[in-house]
């Protein structure tokens, strides 16, 4: 057994969300504690649940 198996490996990462409205991009956490809303037009991105996002936006990329 190694050490790598003892060690959990953590469920969040950071997202590049794309915004539906106007298409800009924006890096997220995955567990968003608040409301994430996009820079340029202020459509909501993110929704906090109490653990994972509930995510409104397009993911492009995961990080993490």
């Amino acid at each position: 057994m190694s050490w790598e198996d003892l060690i959990p490996r953590p469920s969040s990462k950071f997202l590049r969300v794309r915004c539906r409205g106007c298409q800009s991009e924006k890096m997220i956490f995955s567990h968003a504690s608040r409301v994430v809303r996009c820079d340029n037009c202020g459509e909501v991105l993110a929704k906090p649940t109490g653990g994972k996002a509930e995510i409104h936006g397009v993911v492009v990329k995961e990080l993490g």
